[in-house]
């Protein structure tokens, strides 16, 4: 399902003096050109880090303003065509990986992506780990529904809703903390250069935590609307 890293191209060619240059360049070693974006190569290594999930806010930041200063279109005002381009394709893309990786939900779903394990969209259907919340929620929705349909005073309806709400933030909790715990698991084992048959058991269970915390994302938006109205 997910390629090893010897795989992966490690090489990429400078369209100007057609030197070699390592993956993760980003001006040609021989000639100093910057270099075009090739299909090769992901957030991660674009900015110089290895696929953690913890990574320190600080030093993404300090990446990101350094190479926004090498990629600054203004500095290649008078440079060729080839070269304005690039500098520009280089500064969209890490403007993309640094709002990805700054983000630790999105860092999560972005390595799922590269590891092959992104999660598919489960429609309506309801994770298996949520089953006793989520039934429990519209039993108390369908009867605060009836309590407002029957001109029961605001405050008495809302007040049953804010009461449903509280499960199933606490279970956003719970999962969030899950999440930092298979984080930290991931971290140790690309740590270790662990194989794909000991980073798979992490890897699914982080999809399905992010498949269960995009639900009960969804459920507490579902109660919000319904407080609204």
């Amino acid at each position: 399902m997910s390629s090893s890293p010897s795989s992966a191209p490690t090489i990429q060619v400078c369209h100007d003096c057609g030197g070699g240059a390592p993956v993760d360049a980003h001006f040609c070693p021989q000639c100093t050109k910057i270099l075009s974006i090739g299909r090769h190569g992901d957030y991660f290594s674009f900015m110089g880090l290895p696929r953690r999930l913890a990574l320190d806010p600080a030093e993404l930041e300090q990446r990101f303003r350094t190479l926004s200063r090498q990629f600054h279109p203004d500095y290649f005002y008078n440079a060729t065509p080839a070269e304005r381009r690039a500098s520009l394709e280089r500064s969209s893309y890490l403007n993309d990986a640094y709002r990805t990786l700054k983000q630790p939900i999105a860092r999560v779903e972005y390595l799922l992506q590269l590891e092959g394990f992104a999660p598919a969209e489960s429609g309506n259907k309801v994770p298996p780990a949520l089953l006793e919340e989520v039934f429990a929620l519209n039993e108390e929705l369908d009867e605060i529904r009836d309590l407002r349909a029957s001109g029961a005073p605001a405050d008495e309806w809302k007040g049953r809703l804010e009461n449903a709400r509280g499960p199933i933030e606490r279970k956003r909790d719970a999962h969030e903390a899950g999440l930092q715990e298979l984080s930290a698991r991931w971290d140790a084992l690309l740590e270790a250069r662990a194989g794909i048959v000991e980073r798979r058991p992490v890897l699914d269970a982080l999809r399905e935590r992010v498949l269960e915390r995009n639900y009960i994302n969804n459920l507490l938006a579902g109660i919000e609307r319904e407080l609204t109205q």
